[in-house]
């Protein structure tokens, strides 16, 4: 095992996490209204581009979704767990059919969200350096990730599987020599696949992928609003020209004081 596989796949990962954990921390304490996912939607003016950006946003969510809970389920399960359903040779199949199917639906909105924001002008000129660098990491993670489906057609024992599966359960049990070696003999797509996914960590401090983990919590203990509505009748116009008192008379000694008499200044 080389010197730069222990780093990248042993010491890398931990490296990923902190950062993740510790700048989620600091931007949520030091920068709340950072915290969003600086959504375009607002820019779909037409009934076409409504549906277009409501099609879009659909098939990359629900795709990511389900790529998500697929890796997290398929590479932290261990095989004495699963062994007693299902074996490593199907349980490799089914990855490789529902993670195509979910890696496809996902590849189509992504490429229509990257279509939309570099053709539109208006988008175009919202989005940050980050938005953008967000969406190119994320096509070039999900490419790989399909590719890393071609390559498995050459090993359908699953074996690749259980060696990428042993690779994530030593890292989160926190043994990095053993981690290094389990990923070391796999291929390189199987590796690049990897570690962009760990650099994703890295990023998601930084950009707009911080809306992942966000959840309305503070909603429920808020304090209540007071809403007043506002009143149905018709406001009364204002006069033409504004109204004045007119200046006292002098009191005469012996006489009444004057009332003020309210009167329109002549136009």
């Amino acid at each position: 095992m080389s010197n730069i596989n222990l780093l990248a796949f042993g010491v890398y990962p931990y490296i990923a996490l902190a950062i993740c954990i510790i700048g989620s921390w600091a931007r949520f304490d030091l920068s709340q209204y950072s915290w969003k996912a600086g959504s375009s939607q607002i820019f779909a003016r037409s009934a076409a581009e409504q549906r277009y950006m409501r099609i879009a946003s659909n098939l990359f969510h629900v795709g990511v979704l389900f790529i998500l809970a697929g890796h997290f389920v398929g590479l932290l399960t261990p095989e004495a767990v699963y062994h007693s359903v299902i074996s490593t040779a199907n349980k490799q199949l089914v990855a490789m059919v529902s993670g195509g199917f979910f890696g496809v639906l996902c590849l189509i909105g992504l490429l229509m969200l990257l279509k939309r924001r570099l053709s539109d002008p208006r988008v175009r000129a919202s989005s940050s350096t980050s938005d953008m660098l967000v969406l190119v990491v994320l096509l070039a993670q999900l490419v790989l990730g399909l590719l890393t489906i071609v390559a498995s057609t050459d090993h359908m024992d699953g074996s690749v599987m259980v060696m990428l599966g042993n690779w994530a359960q030593y890292t989160v049990t926190l043994q990095p020599v053993a981690a290094a070696a389990s990923i070391a003999p796999v291929a390189l797509v199987y590796k690049l696949h990897v570690f962009l996914g760990l650099t994703l960590f890295v990023l998601f401090p930084f950009t707009r992928l911080v809306h992942i983990v966000s959840a309305p919590v503070w909603y429920l203990g808020r304090r209540y609003q007071i809403v007043r509505q506002k009143g149905t009748r018709p406001v009364a116009q204002r006069p033409a020209q504004p109204r004045q008192f007119e200046e006292p008379a002098r009191q005469a000694p012996g006489q009444a004081a004057p009332a003020y008499a309210l009167k329109a200044k002549d136009a």
